[in-house]
């Protein structure tokens, strides 16, 4: 029995499988030489510059990668970038209010009206995960907004505040019609 791995055991390692990955991301086609195992959060943040998504856990446990693909919230840091090939990706920076890039989602707005944020870190996660689940339909009631935002962690406490702004966004009062969340 080896406890260290020999120099030839090291030489076997299996060799980086890179290919072409075209994303469109916010309505941009992006085209990517990347490692086959790269996820889509690192390839947005690392190969595209686009930080607003964070990496909190890098287990899919805490929300705060998530995006829509194809108009679904998913966990980016689970997702391999190549698994978005062919597909529209949406981050935070992509979500806005109609053709101006400049005005808040109504989403956004409500967040900012209810300070459903404190050190923000968790902020862009919760939102597209918010504009997702309006989308969805299940923004009824306070009890269905938390059931379906409890896989958005947020360590500064400040839930209550997300639930009202996603409460106020969801009733088309944040500013912006209810009905147009993506």
């Amino acid at each position: 029995m080896r406890d260290v791995a020999s120099k030839r055991d090291l030489d076997d390692r299996p060799a980086v499988i890179e290919r072409v990955v075209t994303l469109t991301v916010n309505g941009r086609p992006y085209t990517l030489r990347l490692d086959t195992r790269v996820t889509l959060l690192d390839a947005l943040r690392d190969r595209l510059g686009l930080v607003g998504t964070k990496k909190g856990c890098d287990q899919g446990a805490c929300g705060a990668c998530t995006v829509h693909v194809d108009g679904r919230r998913v966990l980016s840091c689970l997702t391999l970038a190549a698994q978005a090939e062919g597909r529209s990706v949406t981050t935070i920076e992509g979500l806005s209010a109609g053709d101006d890039a400049d005005e808040p989602h109504a989403v956004q707005r409500a967040f900012m009206e209810h300070d459903g944020f404190q050190c923000g870190f968790c902020t862009p996660g919760q939102i597209m995960s918010a504009v997702a689940l309006m989308a969805e339909g299940r923004a009824g009631t306070d009890a269905d907004i938390r059931e379906f935002m409890s896989g958005n962690l947020c360590r500064c406490g400040a839930y209550p505040n997300i639930v009202a702004a996603i409460r106020e966004a969801a009733s088309g009062r944040a500013g912006g019609g209810g009905d147009a969340y993506l």
